[in-house]
């Protein structure tokens, strides 16, 4: 490497994650370049991290200079310390056949990545949308490893939950979902409409055929249980979808969060055994106030709350969108999120910021210009 290029990777490095004068962490700097150990601003765009027997490990979305199309796939670094980060490579590739879920030029978005215990191997859920087709197609796929790293193997992508209802709807429910009648509402936004989709217009719509499957996360509970959580219902519903003990497919069982609410990105952690959830709401690329959610039970019912950040921007999540709450040991919470930039998309940046509780036990996330990450 010439010296050049050497001091800049190395002055690049130390603008935005330096080490504690204590060893004991490391200086993170929302907002600002990431440089992997290589010297390249980490390209891993929407993405959650697995911890595996003491190494982390960040999946995210390749972003290419001018497209937020999928050219090359799910990116995968791994760190032990959480600031420094080696580029393992392409985690699952994009496919260069024809006409393939995973074609090149398709919308791979929003990969998360948990382990499965009964199986040993590791699984990757992602929010898919079909080449030529915008965001139309709004389905999931799943993909399997070996390894944490990876090259993770394709499996298969859907909608999800075809043929089911919600868990919470009884029998009376059901018989007024399917009363509804689409040409009624053709006009969006009115409160018929409103209440029209909270008692299941689209889900009666969209039931047959599998329910819309967009932004997502995952989230594994305490006894093994997994989730898919993803932005349905064109983008106005939560769904909370229960895994198969293999965590490939889902059980059939999903229960609906803010019906109508219009919320997308959401993240899923638990703290002194209530439920939070933060999502965005729906404004493109544009930053939003974020939205928090609690409930006993990952079934509900759910509560609203107020936003959780706090100081400048707050109202704008920093200029960001939460992508994954990752949770450390001793009870405590990373938030991450992504600036986007969509005429430049690889040049996203992260806002990784720590969640507190205040003296009433609500999360809350306040800017920090820097602040000290310890694993």
């Amino acid at each position: 490497m010439e010296l050049k290029t050497l001091l800049t990777a190395v002055l690049t490095a130390l603008a935005c994650v330096t080490a504690g004068a204590d060893g004991g962490g490391a200086t993170v700097r929302p907002g600002e370049l990431w440089p992997d150990t290589d010297g390249n601003h980490i390209n891993a765009h929407g993405g959650g991290v697995l911890l595996h027997e003491g190494t982390y490990y960040w999946f995210g979305e390749h972003k290419a200079e001018r497209t937020s199309a999928a050219l090359v796939g799910v990116t995968c670094y791994s760190s032990a310390d959480l600031t420094t980060w080696q580029y393992r490579g392409v985690a699952l590739g994009v496919s260069d056949e024809k006409g393939a879920d995973l074609e090149r030029g398709c919308v791979m978005e929003r990969p998360k990545v948990i382990y499965c215990r009964q199986t040993g191997q590791f699984v990757m859920w992602l929010h898919l949308e079909l080449k030529h087709r915008g965001y139309e197609a709004a389905r999931y796929a799943v993909a399997v490893s070996d390894k944490p790293e990876g090259p993770y193997k394709f499996m298969y992508s859907a909608r999800a939950n075809a043929g089911k209802w919600p868990v919470e709807f009884g029998v009376k429910d059901i018989e007024q979902a399917e009363r509804l009648d689409a040409d009624e509402y053709k006009e969006w936004w009115t409160p018929q409409w409103r209440q029209a989709v909270k008692e299941g217009l689209i889900v009666k719509r969209d039931r047959e055929g599998g329910q819309m499957s967009r932004d997502m996360t995952l989230y594994v509970d305490d006894d093994g249980t997994a989730y898919h959580i993803f932005s349905s219902e064109e983008n106005l519903t939560i769904h909370i979808a229960e895994l198969t003990p293999d965590y490939l497919h889902h059980t059939g069982r999903y229960t609906r969060l803010a019906p109508a609410g219009h919320n997308e990105a959401p993240t899923l952690f638990k703290h002194d055994g209530t439920y939070w959830m933060i999502t965005s709401g729906c404004t493109g690329w544009d930053p939003n106030e974020a939205r928090m959610f609690s409930a006993r039970s990952i079934w509900g019912p759910w509560t609203q709350h107020r936003n959780p950040c706090r100081g400048p921007k707050a109202e704008l999540t920093f200029g960001g969108q939460g992508t994954f709450v990752l949770p450390l040991e001793g009870g405590r919470f990373v938030f991450m999120a992504d600036v986007w930039r969509p005429r430049r998309p690889i040049d996203a940046r992260y806002i990784w910021l720590p969640i507190t509780f205040s003296e009433e036990g609500m999360p809350e996330i306040h800017w920090k210009d820097e602040w000290v990450l310890k694993p």
